[in-house]
């Protein structure tokens, strides 16, 4: 590399929405080090892949990712190939003999030392055990500047069996209350017109502080403090869903009526087996009660089917209770088998073609709940936050109820300036999505 010239840095961030805020994280860091962020790889002096190591599946795009950086590397103008987050503390040292040609890893709990491994000449392992929850103020951010993840803390002390997050983020860590307000004031400065809250459980927040607090707490704040037009929550476990943050999601101004609380399951024998410390009785009294509270609530879930054991029983038990129910958005995930993973011990195996078969049954059954619900939304007039062009060139964004990335979207039959909040009429729709028409005589 050139002394005199600036570092030329090349990142690709993989995995979740709090992976994607140590990325920005890091791009700061490396902007306020005096390196030029976001060069194409082939262009770049150095490479950074931070990485998901979550399930098997991202772990293999994580090494794909990394194998491409390292042809780079080869053939281009890269000196350096620095490979960062969860898969570092998931595989450690084994990275090296895996992917040869790295020249650093960084784990999660040290992307603030990110300039020390780009910069050096040696190979570098920086792997740290976690500490207090970092902070995630100051971000070069890489969502579009209308919309923002919020982390409000680090870590989760579930005991789920078949989860490797624990091991790689080690134990739950709140943020101060503080912390997270004038983050999100940070946010709210920079254009944000939306937040998303995020963490590895969210209802768990506050509990592990002196005093305790807890989330229902800390959103009124969020609703009170002047900012964010949306505020949305992610990432809900349902054992500490308590009756006062039902009501203060439903009495607040600013915090969407939108709950992402993956399930995972409805049949009390894979509950136990998943160790999620809650059966079908309570799972369906929260549901009931967050739809009493607020008729216009959006549920978002998640379910893993062909779980070790999960019999023909149970698996028509969660897809009854699927088709019962009508989940606003749900997604699917194939049970993978991770190693040092209670669950990876478990008896029962699923075969493959077994669990993509039931997968295939419950995305049947939402499909049909979701085209009806979009059917029945024809007509209506909703505000819609505009994301910006598709890579067609279309208009595209969200209703209240849908978050960014994981769920469908609205497509615009007019342009509409990015960032903008709009009232627009539903005039029809397709497959997920819904297609509106602005009003007119909006600025």
């Amino acid at each position: 590399m050139n002394s005199d010239a600036p570092i030329s840095v090349a990142i690709v961030s993989l995995g979740c929405s709090k992976n994607l805020i140590d990325s920005e994280k890091i791009c700061a860091h490396l902007a306020e080090g005096g390196c030029v962020v976001g060069a194409p790889m082939d262009e770049a002096d150095v490479i950074i892949v931070n990485t998901c190591g979550f399930l098997s599946a991202a772990r293999d795009e994580s090494l794909e990712v990394i194998a491409e950086a390292v042809a780079c590397k080869k053939t281009g103008r890269a000196k350096r190939v620095v490979v960062a987050g969860c898969l570092v503390n998931r595989d450690a040292e084994k990275l090296y003999e895996e992917a040869a040609g790295i020249d650093a890893v960084v784990g999660v709990n040290d992307r603030d030392e990110i300039l020390s491994a780009i910069t050096g000449t040696q190979r570098a392992s920086l792997i740290s055990l976690p500490g207090g929850p970092a902070s995630d103020a100051g971000r070069f951010r890489l969502t579009p500047r209308h919309t923002a993840y919020l982390r409000i803390a680090e870590g989760c002390d579930q005991k789920c069996t078949f989860c490797t997050i624990p091991a790689i983020r080690g134990p739950f860590r709140s943020k101060a209350p503080a912390d997270v307000l004038a983050e999100a004031a940070e946010l709210a400065a920079d254009g944000a017109v939306e937040l998303n809250i995020i963490a590895q459980d969210t209802t768990s927040y506050g509990l592990d502080l002196a005093p305790p607090t807890d989330l229902a707490s800390l959103l009124s704040q969020l609703d009170s403090q002047a900012g964010a037009a949306w505020i949305r929550l992610m990432y809900a476990y349902p054992i500490r869903f308590t009756d006062k943050l039902i009501e203060t999601v439903a009495a607040a101004d600013r915090v969407l009526p939108y709950v992402d609380i993956p399930l995972q399951h409805i049949a009390d024998g894979v509950l136990r087996r998943m160790g999620r410390n809650v059966g079908r009785a309570e799972v369906e009294g929260l549901l009931g009660k967050l739809r009493g509270a607020m008729p216009n609530v959006t549920i978002r879930t998640t379910f893993i089917v062909g779980f070790p054991g999960e019999t023909d029983a149970e698996f028509a038990e969660l897809l009854e209770f699927v088709e019962q129910f009508g989940f606003d958005a749900m997604g699917v995930f194939e049970f993978s088998s991770e190693e040092g993973t209670p669950a990876a011990k478990l008896p029962g195996a699923v075969a493959d073609d077994v669990k993509a078969g039931r997968a295939e049954q419950l995305m049947l059954a939402q499909q049909a709940i979701a085209f009806e619900a979009n059917e029945q939304a024809v007509g209506q007039t909703i505000d819609v936050l505009v994301d910006g062009a598709d890579n067609d060139g279309q208009s595209v964004g969200r209703h209240a109820g849908q978050a960014p990335e994981v769920d469908s979207v609205c497509i615009l039959t007019e342009p509409a300036e990015a960032g903008a909040m709009i009232s627009a009429e539903v005039v029809g729709w397709s497959d997920y999505d819904l297609l509106v028409r602005p009003v007119a005589g909006q600025g």
